[in-house]
C-alpha cells in the first residue's frame, strides 16, 4: 500500500440546530473521525485525483435526542466522507 499525505481543509461547516457552545467539541470529533475514515478506508476514488472540491453537500442525518457533541461530530464526519464518495 502506498502511503500518501493529504490535506483536507474545510473552510466553512454549516450546522443548524445545535448548541453554539458545542461547536468546538463537534468540530474536534469531526476531525478525529474524518482522520480515522481516511486512514482506514482511504480517499474515495471519485476525489483521489481531482484536487479541490468547491462545495460538498453531505446531505442530512438524524440525531437522537440528547446526543453528545462527540457523537454528533462522528455522524457529521461520516456524512462528509459519504458525500466525498459520490
Amino acid at each position: 500500500m502506498i502511503s500518501r499525505n493529504i490535506e483536507l481543509h474545510i473552510e466553512e461547516l454549516v450546522l443548524h440546530g445545535f448548541a453554539r457552545q458545542d461547536r468546538y467539541r463537534i468540530g474536534d470529533a469531526i476531525q478525529q473521525e474524518l482522520t480515522r475514515l481516511l486512514n482506514e478506508q482511504g480517499v474515495p476514488p471519485s476525489v483521489a485525483g481531482s484536487g479541490e472540491i468547491a462545495r460538498l453537500d453531505a446531505g442530512t442525518f438524524e440525531v437522537k435526542a440528547g446526543a453528545k457533541p462527540e457523537a454528533i461530530g462522528v455522524q457529521v464526519a461520516q456524512a462528509i466522507y459519504g458525500g466525498l464518495g459520490q
